[in-house]
């Protein structure tokens, strides 16, 4: 591998060209106006008549318009929804270290009667950011060590990951790269990507890249297909995933130009981030499935955050949701030790009591592997409830989803078959353990032995 350097952001001037490509059109009437009107039966981003019921649908279903429109300053936001002095004066002071931004599309999502409401958690900043900000680092995964050139991490033998911009339609206040919110608006220059190519060229062992940023789609689909049809070039490149956000923030990106182009190069994956199911939303869901049908395979990665998603219920919903919708729940992730994130993060046991409430009462598919993502680069590393009690050559006491505990056979291969089968224990229900586990155990051979199989 090649001597590893620092990440080198040189922040530039927003450019139309790499990004939306076209010039502003300003909205026929004023944005930041709300509506009086009760909302009308069957809207599907609930808020929307009320917030912005002055937006015609052409305008509102334009990603690019609400790439344009997204809430970034406190004065824009109290326009819409109603802030108190205090509220104004602590999300002022936030957003001077760590910015806001908001696309139209999902503040519409907020339930503003609900000073808990999962979606504004995400979208609004909250003044813990700056009173727990000493907690927590600002390169909490070691990005910048593990740069091999400018925006290429190369921390895991066989893949890499190519950050790209770090606009995003969205900040989300629990964004890992949440230092780079202060660098202001960049994409990265062709001389950087080239140089990233080039490294990938170099490094046959790389068979796996990811496009992030930011938000990688946040590029024009022209410049995205560029840079996606130099790495398909590559002979060893086998696999090229795609992490975003706009499914969740900004459904309307999902359109046929993007779907038409990433159809062309095979093999292609998206990583997407649903955190709480009020986020699958029609549009999510017509978003989601115009990438499926593009040929596009969909993995989800939830962040789990503390009073956003931190329940069994809630999980199991989630998941439930997205498989209904054809995305598969890959990760949930241990919020990163970000610091502005401290106020959203759970104890690491929250997680594993969640995939322990979920596993055996819903399908495999639907439960999500749990992992923490160590810092200084130390990459991710799967928890899950402990189902093992004890391991020996012969024999493993495990624990099952409803807490019984059953004996199981270990088959050790370096013994002859005879030999083996005299001394191995039988596998099958513990019926008595020590006095004080008080581990409910049921005998199952008997039931097991007399059903009856259909034969065809």
């Amino acid at each position: 591998m090649a001597a590893k350097t620092q990440l080198s952001h040189k922040p530039e001037q927003l450019a139309f060209n790499y990004i939306i490509g076209e010039a502003e059109e300003p909205p026929s009437r004023p944005l930041f106006e709300k509506s009086n009107d009760e909302e009308p039966p069957g809207r599907r981003a609930s808020g929307r008549h009320q917030l912005f019921g002055n937006v015609p649908d052409s305008s509102w279903n334009d990603w690019k318009w609400q790439f344009r429109n997204r809430i970034v300053t406190v004065d824009q936001l109290k326009k819409l929804v109603s802030l108190s002095n205090e509220e104004e004066t602590q999300i002022r002071l936030v957003i001077q270290r760590y910015p806001l931004a908001i696309t139209p599309y999902y503040l519409s999502l907020i339930d503003f009667n609900n000073p808990d409401d999962p979606v504004r958690k995400q979208a609004i900043p909250s003044i813990e950011e700056i009173n727990m900000s000493r907690m927590g680092m600002e390169d909490p995964l070691g990005e910048k060590e593990d740069s091999v050139v400018p925006g290429l991490v190369h921390r895991y033998p066989d893949r890499a990951l190519m950050v790209l911009t770090d606009i995003c339609p969205m900040l989300c206040r629990h964004c890992t790269r949440k230092r780079e919110w202060r660098h202001g608006g960049w994409v990265r220059p062709e001389s950087e990507i080239e140089a990233m190519l080039d490294y990938l060229r170099k490094t046959p062992q790389i068979r796996d890249v990811i496009l992030s940023g930011g938000d990688p789609l946040t590029l024009s689909t022209n410049h995205l297909e560029s840079i996606i049809s130099r790495i398909r070039k590559i002979e060893h490149i086998e696999i090229i995933r795609i992490g975003s956000r706009f499914p969740v923030v900004l459904p309307q990106r999902i359109d046929d130009e993007l779907c038409n182009m990433l159809s062309k190069y095979g093999a292609i994956w998206l990583n997407t981030h649903f955190n709480h199911p009020n986020e699958m939303t029609p549009e999510s869901a017509t978003a989601c499935n115009k990438i499926l049908r593009a040929g596009v395979p969909v993995n989800n990665q939830t962040v789990l955050m503390r009073g956003i998603n931190d329940s069994v219920e809630t999980q199991l919903k989630l998941s439930h949701t997205l498989l209904k919708n054809k995305v598969r729940p890959y990760y949930l992730f241990q919020c990163d030790e970000v610091q502005g994130t401290e106020h959203l993060r759970t104890p690491v046991d929250v997680g594993i009591k969640i995939i322990e409430g979920m596993r055996g009462h819903t399908s495999g598919l639907a439960v999500p592997s749990f992992v923490v993502d160590l810092v200084e680069g130390g990459g991710k590393v799967p928890l899950q409830p402990n189902y093992v009690l004890s391991m020996s050559d012969n024999e493993l006491l495990l624990k099952n989803y409803e807490g019984k505990v059953y004996r199981y056979r270990n088959p050790n291969s370096l013994k002859g078959g005879d030999e083996a089968g005299a001394n191995s224990p039988v596998s099958g229900a513990v019926e008595s353990l020590l006095a004080d586990a008080k581990v409910p155990v049921k005998v199952k051979g008997e039931t097991n032995a007399n059903r009856n199989f259909l034969r065809s």
